[in-house]
């Protein structure tokens, strides 16, 4: 049981088997740039990704991490696009609403 929180919290484990950002892929929705950054563990892809918006200087983000998994890294982007595609649709102008740089959503 300790292996698994340590694992889960980052404390010691195997580094093979610990979670890797891998490259970003982004894409123009509306007047914000979608991001989809999967997360690989070990041979699977996490959905993963933000949706960012520029305000004058500053960049708003809002990122997301989904308990899906994929086998395949390009089925994990395609479906992190649409994921933030509809949390746009969903939430509309009240996604930004708050003024915070970034949390998650």
């Amino acid at each position: 049981m300790a292996s698994f929180f340590s694992k889960l919290f980052g404390r010691g484990g195997d580094s093979a088997s610990s979670p890797k950002a891998t490259t970003e892929e982004t894409e123009a929705y509306n007047d914000l740039v979608l991001v989809a950054a999967p997360i690989q563990e070990g041979a699977q892809f996490r959905l993963a990704g933000r949706i960012e918006k520029r305000d004058g200087e500053r960049v708003l983000s809002r990122s997301f991490i989904r308990a899906d998994l994929f086998s395949s890294r390009d089925d994990a982007v395609a479906t992190a696009f649409r994921k933030a595609r509809q949390i746009v649709d969903q939430t509309g102008p009240s996604l930004f609403a708050d003024g915070a740089e970034s949390r998650q959503v």
